[in-house]
């Protein structure tokens, strides 16, 4: 190891203790007042995946969100943007294995007619039901497999793990692994300042086409806290511009980005407004369950061996920051030679170099795999033996020093395998 100290990049926001909370059980339906679903109801041809999920709440709860950027966003972004700006809801339906993008009318239609089902079997307004999509672009989504899917769904709804990790199942596509998440603790909303017992939970799927923007992601998240909606908007807002809009994996923006909160208010007390000490915990809480899902998205990136995490510090603001690290985290040269297993330093300061920021390149230092390996843009000693052992770890870490300001990003990708391109070029056949 050299004598040289590591690059100081700020702590993650995974660590729930930091705000007096902790991981617990039960995904989504670890907040009160949340059920769920998943089920095989024949968007795919493949009766053992499970194509359908359903997240309810048990009244109308205050809902918040965010949507995908593209132009050609699909027909469930469409209709669920719309809706969710009343900031209500009483439930999401989820599908894989068919986008329902670039469908025209008929697509729109048929993802209103999808929540009329929901609606009407919850005892609920059409426009209290959201939903989204995940899958193949340009190909109509059947309607045949809601009409007999609903109903059975609904009727599955319960409150378990078990249906919760179901839900998490039914909306993967390329994704290897489900990812959920949910976490637990107090906050000061009771009378008199007095401490409520609050949860946060939910599921992510995605593992390609994430940047940016959330990208092909879906994510529903769930809390008991009583938000206001502004607080609610508010808190998932920065949670996602800080953790999901964070993720790349190969520079692709999807068409159907969705991210629905539903906050129930079940855990009683005052409702929580922005500027308070329980909006701040709640906030955090928020944030903790997106960067832990963001995480286990680039982890999970297709084809991907291992979770690379770009810090880059000391450029002269956020913004610069964020370019020069994403041109790292997409650099095809920076990503192979992770999968090979090379501590080739040299791609990560030229993808740093070419992406159009100022700077003086005698200014900057490089950690790689907690190595350092360049100061003041000269390179340092380096243990080859030593760095591919330290390749054997799950996760990569890079870090830049630009040397000339405060301004900081962390971006999260992967590596770029045999396997993606596999996954890609077989994606529809």
């Amino acid at each position: 190891m050299s004598e040289h100290k590591l690059i100081s990049v700020p702590a993650t926001a995974t660590d729930p203790a930091s705000f007096g909370f902790a991981y617990c059980e039960g995904g989504v339906c670890a907040a009160e007042g949340i059920r769920a679903a998943g089920m095989h109801a024949g968007f795919r041809a493949d009766p053992t995946r499970k194509d359908l999920a359903l997240v309810a709440a048990d009244e109308t709860a205050v809902c918040a969100a965010t949507f995908t950027k593209n132009r050609f966003c699909a027909a469930p972004v469409q209709v669920s943007k719309e809706r969710a700006a009343q900031g209500r809801a009483r439930a999401v339906i989820l599908n894989s294995g068919n986008a329902n993008a670039s469908t025209g009318a008929p697509g729109v239609e048929c993802a209103k007619a999808s929540t009329a089902l929901v609606a009407k079997e919850l005892g609920c307004p059409d426009d209290e039901v959201l939903v989204a999509s995940t899958g193949v672009i340009g190909v109509q989504l059947p309607f045949a497999p809601y009409q007999t899917g609903v109903p059975a769904i609904v009727a599955a709804l319960d409150r378990s793990p078990a249906s919760a990790h179901d839900a998490v199942c039914a909306v993967m596509t390329t994704d290897t692994v489900p990812k959920e998440v949910s976490l637990e603790g107090t906050v000061p909303c009771g009378p008199d300042g007095s401490e409520v017992s609050v949860h946060v939970g939910g599921f992510v799927k995605g593992s390609g086409m994430i940047q940016p923007n959330m990208a092909t992601m879906l994510c529903v998240l769930a809390t008991d806290a009583p938000l206001t909606h502004a607080a609610a908007q508010a808190a998932l807002s920065a949670a996602v511009s800080n953790t999901f809009n964070k993720v790349t994996v190969d520079s692709d923006t999807s068409t159907n980005d969705t991210c629905i909160m539903l906050a129930t208010g079940r855990a009683g007390g005052e409702p929580i407004e922005q500027g308070t000490a329980a909006f701040d915990q709640i906030a955090a809480a928020v944030r903790c369950a997106c960067e832990n899902l963001a995480r286990k998205i680039a982890a999970d990136g297709e084809g991907a061996t291992k979770l690379v995490t770009v810090d880059v510090v000391g450029a002269a603001n956020d913004e610069d920051a964020e370019t020069i690290a994403r041109s790292i985290a997409n650099s095809p040269l920076v990503k192979t030679a992770i999968f090979g297993h090379d501590a080739n330093w040299g791609r990560i300061a030229a993808a740093a170099g070419k992406c159009g920021i100022e700077f003086d390149q005698y200014q900057v230092d490089i950690d790689f795999l907690g190595v350092p390996v360049l100061r003041a843009g000269l390179p340092l000693p380096m243990d080859e033996e030593d760095m591919l052992r330290r390749f054997e770890q799950a996760e990569v870490p890079i870090a830049v020093n630009i040397g000339i300001g405060n301004g900081h990003a962390r971006i999260w990708t992967c590596d770029l395998t045999h396997d993606y391109v596999t996954i890609n070029g077989d994606y529809r056949t």
